[in-house]
C-alpha cells in the first residue's frame, strides 16, 4: 500500500516539476543533523542519545504508517534486509561519527573523512550495481572532494584522538555499505515498514553499545529534548524517507554525491546560528563542491 502512496507522490512531484528539488531539501535537512548533534551531545552519551532517537523514530514511523493504512507487517525476508542497511546506516554511520565527536574529534575533520563515500560508493557501483559513470561525472566526484577539503581543511588539527578517527572510518564503512545495499536489496521493501525495521534493529545494536561502555548518561534539559524533536522529525523521519526515495529512484553515484554538499550547507548554517565565519578559501570551497554535485547528477536527475 504504502509503495502505491510513494509510487504516487513520484509522479505527483515529476508532474508538478518539483522532484527536481527534493536532492537540496535532502541536503538541507541533513545537514542539520551536525546543529542538532552539537545542541544534544553535551546532555547524552552518544549511543545512548542515538539508541533513543531511532527507536522513537521506529514508533512514529508504524504509527504513521497505520494512519495512511500503510503495510506493518513485511517478510521475514524484508525484516532481515532492512535490519541489516538500518545497522550500517544508523548504527555504524551515526554511531561512528556521533563517537568520534565525543572523542574530541572536530566536526570538520569527521566531514572530511565520511566525504569519501560518493567516491567509494561511485566506485563500487560500478563494480557491485553495474552503474557507468561519464568522465564529466568522474570530474565532478574529484571537485567535490576537493571543494569539501578546502570548506573544512582550516578546522583540521594535528592532535586528534586515534580511536575517534577509527569510529569516523566506521561511519563512512557504514553509509557507503548502507547506499549500496538499499539500492541492491532495499527497493522493493514497504518504505515506512521497513525503515521502521531499519530503527529497531539499529536501535538495538546502539543501547548494546552504550551498555557495554558504560554511556548510558541523559541529562533531560529542554535543549536536550529539543534537540532529539528536530533529530527524531526532521532527520530520523524527513531526512531518511527521502534519502531512500532518491535511492530508489536514482543511481547510487548521483545520490551519494549530494552527500558533498552537506557539509558546505553545515557551514553556512553554523555561520549564521553560531557565528561560525566562512572564510574565502571556504566559499571558493563551497562554490567548486556545487558545481562537483552538478556535474555528477544533471545526467541522472
Amino acid at each position: 500500500m504504502d509503495g502505491e502512496i510513494f509510487s504516487a507522490l513520484e509522479g505527483d512531484l515529476r508532474g508538478l516539476k518539483l522532484a527536481r528539488f527534493a536532492p537540496y531539501l535532502f541536503v538541507l535537512l541533513w545537514s542539520t543533523g551536525f546543529v542538532g548533534a552539537k545542541y544534544g551531545l553535551p546532555f547524552a552519551d552518544p549511543f545512548i542519545f542515538l539508541a533513543l532517537r531511532v527507536l522513537i523514530a521506529a514508533i512514529a514511523l508504524f504509527f504513521a504508517a497505520r494512519i495512511i493504512h500503510a503495510p506493518t507487517r513485511i517478510s521475514r525476508t524484508s525484516i532481515v534486509k532492512s535490519s541489516v542497511i538500518g545497522i550500517c546506516l544508523h548504527a555504524m554511520y551515526l554511531g561512528g561519527v556521533f563517537f568520534a565527536i565525543s572523542k574530541g574529534v572536530p566536526a570538520g575533520v569527521a566531514a572530511v573523512i565520511t566525504s569519501l563515500q560518493p567516491v567509494l560508493v561511485s566506485l563500487l557501483a560500478i563494480k557491485v550495481l553495474g552503474e557507468k559513470l561519464k568522465a564529466s561525472q568522474f570530474a565532478g566526484l574529484l571537485l567535490g572532494l576537493i571543494g569539501v577539503v578546502l570548506v573544512l581543511g582550516p578546522s583540521i588539527e594535528n592532535s586528534i584522538s586515534k580511536i575517534g578517527i577509527a569510529g569516523v572510518f566506521v561511519a563512512l564503512l557504514g553509509s557507503t555499505s548502507a547506499t549500496l545495499l538499499q539500492k541492491r536489496i532495499g527497493s522493493g521493501i514497504p518504505m515506512l515498514a521497513g525503515t521502521a525495521y531499519q530503527y529497531i534493529a539499529s536501535g538495538c545494536v546502539l543501547a548494546f553499545a552504550a551498555v557495554i561502555t558504560h554511556g548510558t548518561h541523559i541529562e533531560f534539559t529542554w535543549k536536550f529534548v529539543g534537540a532529539m524533536t528536530w533529530l527524531i522529525v526532521v532527520l530520523s523521519v524527513g531526512a531518511v524517507l527521502l534519502l531512500l526515495w532518491l535511492l530508489n529512484t536514482g543511481s547510487a553515484a548521483s545520490v551519494s554525491s549530494l552527500f558533498y554538499l552537506v557539509p558546505p550547507a553545515t557551514a553556512i548554517e553554523a555561520y549564521f546560528m553560531f557565528g561560525e565565519k566562512v572564510n574565502t578559501q571556504g566559499f571558493l570551497g563551497i562554490a567548486i563542491t556545487a558545481l562537483g554535485v552538478f556535474l555528477v547528477i544533471r545526467r541522472t536527475s
